[in-house]
């Protein structure tokens, strides 16, 4: 029952307390005030918070811990991992937003307005100065938490907040879907790239064949973590096949294990790698995203990124008139959906029919330096 007494403040004016005491058992179990200018206020504040208590639950949920948003991720990472291994982006952006200010508040704190303000966080100087689609990404990673953390574990989690976050980030005028890229290198960027790496083949043989590996990232559709995760004994030397395992997929990438068909260029190219240990392209993928790096920059080539070879790899197929089934035995696309907007490229011609560059890629010679080997070991040492 709630209790409402009249005060006079030091300047002579009246106030109006409002008590809440509850008891179980001869036990005070919850208490709660607030001050009021006018007494019919706290008195409509006094029903409208009993009734409130009233409710089944009510001050078990007023009477619990709190739980910080750290502590829900470090749980959800603990828990998701006993299922499966967590993907390294995944862990890490999640690992980030624990460690950020978002991840001192309390699950009670997590509502629409706490996720748009984290959303502008991350967009500003101070946040990290990210694009609209990193804050998404974000919010995706999040929202996988906060998405079991009610059910599964009994955090005082809005499940509205999430949804409602996204359209008031929508009504700003925020774009958080990724941008699709559509930037295919042109032949002429293509010719001073694999010149560039002739060149520097010839200086220094060891060093990693990235005449190879741009030419099997072309034809092949593969990206470059797939690329350098590929071994021998994936090979399906019958059904011209490879095993791509862990492929990224959205909701699944460790254990996503796909069979993908090699086109005949990038085939002849895996051929003519040296078997000397359980990987085929035994390169560090960072090694690889560096020096592609480097060769544009050296060449002032811009904005094209290694993964953009996938994409051209793609669109030659349609142009080529593959039909969406045929194309995705060798990208590896489980969603067809994803194929549609290449369509409109089909019938258009192989531009690589002829292509001078493809006898050079597959008769360069591989030499394997230290860093190739130390690479091959990492598996050994591993086991």
């Amino acid at each position: 029952m709630a209790t409402i007494r009249k005060r006079f403040r030091a300047d002579g004016t009246a106030s109006y307390p409002a008590q809440i005491r509850l008891a179980r058992d001869g036990q005070q179990v919850y208490q709660e005030s607030q001050t009021f200018a006018r007494k019919q206020a706290a008195q409509v504040w006094a029903r409208r918070r009993e009734a409130e208590l009233d409710q089944p639950g009510a001050i078990a949920r007023l009477s619990r811990t709190s739980v910080s948003v750290q502590d829900m991720i470090d749980r959800y990472l603990v828990e998701v991992e006993k299922a499966r291994p967590l993907g390294k982006t995944k862990r890490g952006t999640l690992t980030a937003i624990g460690n950020s200010y978002f991840g001192g508040l309390s699950d009670t704190d997590i509502n629409t307005q706490a996720l748009v303000d984290y959303a502008l966080w991350r967009m500003s100087v101070e946040g990290g100065d990210v694009q609209p689609q990193t804050a998404g990404n974000d919010l995706a990673h999040l929202g996988a938490v906060l998405s079991i953390a009610r059910d599964a574990w009994g955090y005082h989690v809005d499940p509205l907040a999430m949804g409602g976050a996204r359209r008031v980030l929508r009504k700003l005028g925020y774009n958080l879907k990724s941008r699709e890229r559509d930037r295919r290198p042109t032949l002429d960027e293509l010719e001073k790239i694999l010149q560039h790496y002739r060149d520097m083949q010839a200086r220094r043989p060891s060093v990693i064949n990235m005449l190879k590996v741009v030419g099997f990232a072309l034809f092949s559709t593969r990206r470059l973590d797939e690329i350098t995760r590929i071994r021998w004994a994936d090979i399906d030397e019958v059904g011209q096949r490879v095993l791509v395992r862990d492929m990224k997929n959205p909701g699944q990438k460790i254990g996503n294990d796909v069979w993908c068909y090699v086109p005949d260029e990038a085939w002849q190219i895996l051929q003519t790698m040296p078997r000397v240990g359980d990987d085929i392209f035994p390169y560090s993928p960072e090694s690889i995203s560096t020096s592609w790096t480097k060769a544009c920059k050296f060449l002032n080539i811009v904005d094209l990124h290694f993964h953009d070879l996938r994409h051209e790899g793609v669109s030659r197929l349609f142009e080529m008139a593959w039909d969406i089934p045929r194309v995705a035995s060798v990208s590896g696309h489980r969603d067809w959906n994803s194929l549609r907007r290449y369509t409109h490229l089909r019938g258009q011609g192989d531009r690589y029919a002829q292509w001078a560059w493809l006898e050079q890629i597959v008769s360069a010679p591989v030499q394997l330096g230290a860093a190739s080997m130390k690479w091959l070991n990492r598996r050994v040492l591993s086991h």
